[in-house]
């Protein structure tokens, strides 16, 4: 090499000089780069929004609903990343979400970021034994939660302990639902277990679950450590007569008690005589349902002394006991007593010309009654003048159910008069269905008057299934009373026979009106 030192030097230095030019190039590129990424980067809340919008929800920082959003296992994946930035949620709804199921433990390690939580809510989402260990697991973190349903998951059943027994003293919990999810009579122990620490339960609703009635008395016996319950739902749970009686001595523990429901219970008919000993101290109750609990003639007798005295009831439900219509006890008479009724639906109660009777002359004294369903009663056909007098002096009414009545055209007609001189003027629902009895000229004589309920919002006036005929004779009163009911949106017309022009008729009628009347023909 010829070249001297001077010339190597420079070189050299030129060598230097581009190698450090590039290493700065390189870090500040780098620099520039992260900046950009971390700007383009978006933040917990808009991922938040992000993930909401694709799920067509509205995003609430304290109400996360998600139900029936067909979730995957990946959305509960992604939304469990982003609790962390949700510190002000209250309330979970992810219900009828099928895919929730298995995944749940994903949620629940991250409860923590919201200790505000107060409601869960896991309807229908198909969780497994490892979910219910996760929630359980839960109840250690989420002190706040107030309200828990689980309703509608089977696979529950035989596995609560798993979630049960994680439930620690001072547990805040007022609501527990756990509505058909094929409980057992291990599972009703398992609750039973837990009672004396949640001391602040309001309501408890194990509806759906037959088998649990084999460990009612176990969980009635423990029912005293909660006083504050204001509704126990025990509907369809296989109670027995036993049951009943371990109940009845658990309610006078529960002066609190606003609702109580053992209906379609079927085997505690005949029980009643030897388990009302305390039923009739509950002064608070306002809710009390008997459906289809095959009460017998004795124990409409013995309810005939306790019912009255539910100073506070409003709404009774006795439907499908045919004792109480043909006992000759004045059990329907005596709710003369109870002023503050609001509901009272004795569907298919056999009821007699008799106990119609009593029924009428106690409606008298209902003042505040705003339901009355007395379908499946054939003795109402030709005698609900009858109830003219209660009818007039209901101004409150608003539901009429009066299905399968073997209803006449005077019936129709009375209900019109009364609407006429200002009484019903409440009325929005009224079910007028399966009396093929009545005459074409009796639904002409109702649709000629029909206009006079003006705040109705429903009326059905379907046939019996199997049936079948013309309403040529008064369809065209009918079309021209809808146009005077503009609260009317719906409309039963099941089995009555529309021409091709009929149809076209009611089609233009909802176009040129805007409105929906589902005519169901």
């Amino acid at each position: 090499d010829n070249s001297s030192p001077n010339s190597h030097r420079q070189g050299l230095h030129t060598v230097l000089v581009a190698a450090v030019t590039r290493a700065l190039f390189l870090c500040y590129s780098d620099g520039l780069s992260h900046l950009i990424s971390g700007a383009e980067s978006p933040s917990g809340e808009q991922r938040f929004n992000q993930f909401m919008q694709k799920l067509g929800k509205k995003p609430n920082s304290k109400n996360l609903d998600l139900n029936n959003c067909a979730l995957s296992a990946a959305d509960v994946t992604e939304l469990a990343s982003l609790l962390p930035f949700l510190p002000e949620l209250e309330e979970i709804s992810l219900s009828w979400n099928g895919c929730v199921g298995g995944t749940l433990k994903a949620l629940t390690v991250h409860l923590h970021h919201v200790n505000l939580l107060r409601v869960l809510r896991l309807n229908n989402c198909r969780l497994t034994a490892e979910d219910v260990t996760s929630l359980g697991e839960a109840f250690e973190i989420v002190s706040q939660l107030e309200e828990l349903d689980l309703s509608w998951n089977s696979n529950i059943g035989g596995k609560l302990s798993l979630l049960t027994k994680k439930i620690q003293k001072g547990c805040k919990l007022k609501l527990l639902k756990i509505t058909d999810c094929n409980l057992t009579a291990k599972d009703g122990e398992s609750l039973a277990e837990i009672l004396n620490v949640i001391p602040n339960l309001e309501v408890l609703d194990l509806s759906i679950n037959k088998h649990i009635g084999c460990s009612m008395k176990v969980i009635a016996q423990d029912l005293k450590n909660v006083p504050g319950l204001k509704e126990l739902n025990l509907h369809m749970c296989g109670l027995k007569q036993d049951s009943l009686q371990g109940l009845d001595t658990a309610l006078q523990h529960l002066a609190e008690l606003r609702k109580l429901d053992i209906s379609c219970n079927k085997e505690i008919g005949g029980g009643f005589k030897d388990s009302t000993a305390h039923l009739a101290s509950l002064k608070n109750l306002e809710v009390l349902d008997l459906h289809q609990c095959c009460v017998t003639e004795e124990d409409v007798t013995v309810l005939s002394q306790v019912i009255p005295l539910l100073s506070s009831l409003q709404e009774l439900n006795l439907s499908s006991n045919k004792s109480v219509g043909v006992s000759s006890d004045p059990l329907l008479g005596r709710l003369r007593f109870l002023p503050k009724l609001k509901s009272v639906v004795i569907s298919n109660c056999g009821l007699g010309e008799e106990s119609f009777s009593s029924l009428a002359e106690a409606a008298l004294h209902l003042p505040e009654l705003e339901i009355l369903d007395l379908s499946w009663n054939k003795c109402v056909g030709g005698n609900l003048k009858l109830l003219l007098g209660a009818l007039k002096l209901a101004t409150e009414i608003q539901v009429l159910r009066l299905s399968s009545c073997n209803l006449v055209a005077e019936d129709l007609a009375l209900l019109t008069l009364l609407t006429e001189d200002g009484h019903l003027a409440r009325l929005r629902k009224l079910d007028l269905s399966y009396n093929n009895s009545i005459s074409d000229e009796g639904w002409v004589i109702f649709c000629q008057g029909l206009a006079v309920f003006k705040e109705l919002s429903e009326l059905d006036v379907s046939l019996r299934p199997l049936s079948c005929r013309d309403c040529g004779t008064w369809f065209s009163e009918l079309l021209a009373a809808l146009t005077k009911l503009p609260a009317l949106t719906e409309l039963g017309m099941q089995r009555w026979v529309l021409s091709e022009s009929q149809r076209k008729r009611l089609e233009s009628f909802n176009q040129d009106n805007k409105r929906n009347i589902r005519f169901d023909c």
